[in-house]
């Protein structure tokens, strides 16, 4: 049974007929129509912390979804998964690919610059600093990114490039 179909929370279901309503109406081909549906049934695993089952969804959806910009936030919520599975090469091989699909995604260069940032700081951390600047500089260079396409968003990430010396690059 489909995990739309199974939903017991009022708001969800309402959401969910909202969206097979909507679904069924929508002129695009039945294909496109079958990876939203599995799109939709990952985001509702992915919510519910069911991660393995958000992948098996995630995973059919981008069998069947075409279009480059949704395919996009599929990628990107499987980089989700993975980092928060503390997978974090993974996390990165999808954040890459979601932006190769979407160049235009600063959740995913937010998100690869807090897994960059992380290492440095791990690196920092564990006495070795010369293994730090190389991820801080990765940090930096995806932050820039994400803050020259969404410039009112990651006010704690500006601050640190301006606190590091970094901010120059702003510009």
């Amino acid at each position: 049974m489909p995990r739309s179909q199974r939903n017991d929370n009022f708001i969800d279901k309402s959401f969910t007929v909202m969206a097979d309503m909507i679904l069924k109406m929508m002129p695009v081909k039945r294909q496109a129509k079958e990876a939203f549906a599995y799109y939709r049934d990952g985001m509702s695993a992915q919510a519910d912390g069911d991660y393995a089952e958000a992948l098996e969804y995630y995973n059919e959806a981008l069998k069947l979804e075409e279009d480059a910009y949704d395919r996009s936030f599929i990628l990107y919520n499987i980089g989700l998964i993975h980092a928060a599975n503390g997978q974090h090469d993974e996390a990165l091989v999808y954040y890459d690919r979601a932006l190769e699909d979407n160049p235009r995604l600063p959740q995913a260069l937010n998100n690869i610059a807090v897994i960059h940032h992380y290492r440095g700081a791990k690196a920092e951390e564990d006495g070795h600093p010369e293994r730090a600047e190389p991820h801080y500089e990765k940090a930096a260079a995806a932050w820039v990114r994400a803050i020259r396409l969404a410039p009112d968003n990651y006010i704690e990430a500006q601050n640190w490039l301006k606190t590091t010396g970094r901010a120059e690059l702003l510009y």
